[in-house]
């Protein structure tokens, strides 16, 4: 099976690269709009600007995957909030360049989308909860989700909430290392207790999208982490686990920000369907920053 993997620079994206290399049934196909940041052993690899019809045409008629992972999008909330033509550019165009394709080439689409197209008012939240995007990311990403819903090819789309991990370009942080390099660092942290959310190890999220790909599921899919915790406990639990001063960090709530995008309060996933239908099954947080110990070494 020929696999396909937009935004392979992303954290998201290398874990696809590393996993579908390693996997002897399928070959990599990865593309991204920069050179690859990590190195391409067995499979192929593209400069592929998502935004450009052109462009996805003739790379995904070229290489004729059977299934392709749209991990390219455009995430920084607040960003996204103030630059609202680049966002829906990246986030809604790119995607129907991508139906397009694959239409064209029958193959499957999966399409990686977020719980910020949810208001947080619900606490824990399955595939049927009915999205209400309270930030231009959210409304966004749910557009792009309703790009590939209305569409007549075969497609997945795969919910995350909150990734984290080790990647490449270190560049772009999630709260995981964010927390552990600014207590290492001797700062002071003001992290919201009311921001609730199921943490996504990034190696599990790869996981999930590729049971999705080879199963060619149809549908839905929660794909996130099992243990459901306030930003807050995400930080304690991780400054606990590395031996870190948790005293530098202060609680506090998202009153106290003031930022160009809301976010929602709460978002946990259910992710039984996930469990029974893929056969997924994620790491607990603590066994994630085990991982990511591991990775730093």
């Amino acid at each position: 099976m020929k696999i396909l993997v937009t935004g392979s620079n992303g954290l998201l994206g290398q874990k696809l690269t590393e996993l579908i290399e390693k996997e002897s049934s399928a070959h990599l196909v990865a593309t991204a709009a920069k050179p690859a940041a990590l190195p391409i052993r067995t499979g192929e690899f593209y400069l592929l600007d998502v935004t450009d019809r052109n462009s996805v045409d003739r790379i995904i008629g070229q290489s004729k995957p059977h299934v392709i992972i749209n991990t390219a999008a455009m995430t920084q909330v607040d960003q996204c909030e103030t630059q609202r033509e680049a966002c829906w550019k990246a986030n809604v165009s790119a995607v129907e360049n991508l139906v397009t394709a694959s239409r064209q080439n029958n193959a499957h689409l999966i399409h990686v989308s977020t719980d910020f197209i949810f208001d947080g008012k619900q606490e824990m939240l399955d595939e049927s909860a009915m999205p209400h995007p309270i930030n231009y990311y959210g409304e966004s990403k749910l557009a792009g989700e309703k790009v590939v819903m209305q569409s007549d090819i075969s497609w997945s789309i795969i919910r995350t909430v909150l990734v984290y991990g080790v990647t490449q370009d270190m560049s772009r942080s999630n709260i995981v290392l964010w927390v552990k390099k600014s207590l290492e660092q001797g700062k002071t942290i003001q992290v919201v207790n009311d921001q609730w959310r199921t943490p996504t190890l990034a190696e599990d999220l790869a996981k999930g999208c590729y049971l999705a790909g080879i199963k060619k599921a149809k549908g839905i899919f929660n794909i996130s982490g099992k243990d459901y915790m306030s930003a807050y406990d995400i930080a304690i639990r991780t400054a606990d686990f590395f031996g870190l001063d948790k005293s530098l960090i202060k609680e506090t709530d998202s009153t106290k920000f003031t930022q160009p995008a809301s976010r929602p309060p709460r978002t946990g996933f259910i992710i039984d369907k996930a469990r029974e239908v893929l056969g997924y099954e994620p790491h607990s947080f603590e066994e994630g920053l085990k991982v990511i110990a591991t990775q730093l070494k």
